[in-house]
């Protein structure tokens, strides 16, 4: 049985999945791969087989998919991967340290693979909120013991800001492990919305929904990259 089942949710990710996978064939004696695709009409599932020991297709949702591939995973430890993140050659190691050391939860910090001088700016700015308030976001790989997530429900069935409300879930449960190494994602939307109006809008729309306002609305404001 796998000590580690990463979790890759996919939609139309063909040109990322390789890159995603890739450097995980190395380790597969003791690494599950599970890629749940939402209907992708790219080839992302075909691309994807040779690289994973199992590739599903689950209803449509970041959220959802992420629970339909931690049903069927083996690993005691769950990893959820965006397909267009890079875990660093030592990942595995520094969980393992992690649970080790009595954490049951964590995430990376992050790096911002992009050209905009301010990138690095945001970067250091996510890594230092999520450190301060126990929040990871799913750009920063979040672990989780399987137990712990089962015990917790999984993901919330919600389009958006499912991994705030993870994060809520687990840290009543302890606060995360903080891993200071990064991982390497990719800034496609803060390059195409640009890097000021994705952060105000994020900003706007972490506050609408601590406020309490349906993440089906805030999910069209942001895949739309608008305010209102």
């Amino acid at each position: 049985m796998p000590r580690f089942s990463v979790i890759v949710p996919t939609l139309n990710e063909a040109a990322n999945i390789r890159g995603c996978l890739q450097p995980l064939q190395c380790r597969r004696q003791w690494l599950e791969i599970i890629v749940a695709d939402g209907g992708s009409g790219d080839g992302t599932r075909e691309a994807a087989a040779p690289l994973a020991d199992r590739v599903l297709t689950a209803p449509r949702g970041r959220a959802l998919q992420m629970n339909a591939g931690a049903g069927i995973a083996r690993g005691k430890v769950l990893i959820f991967l965006h397909a267009d993140t890079r875990l660093p050659p030592d990942a595995f190691p520094l969980i393992q340290r992690a649970l080790e050391s009595g954490w049951r939860w964590g995430r990376f910090d992050v790096e911002l693979a992009g050209r905009h001088p301010l990138l690095p700016v945001v970067a250091a700015s996510m890594n230092l909120r999520s450190r301060l308030s126990g929040i990871a976001t799913g750009d920063q790989a979040i672990f989780v013991t399987r137990e712990l997530f089962e015990q917790v429900g999984g993901y919330p069935p919600q389009p958006l800001m499912e991994d705030i409300e993870l994060s809520r879930r687990l840290r009543r449960h302890g606060r995360p492990a903080c891993l200071r190494r990064k991982v390497r994602t990719s800034a496609r939307r803060w390059e195409h919305f640009g890097v000021i109006r994705t952060i105000a809008l994020m900003w706007w729309l972490r506050l609408r929904y601590f406020l309490g306002a349906d993440p089906e609305r805030l999910n069209r404001l942001y895949r739309q990259g608008r305010f209102r």
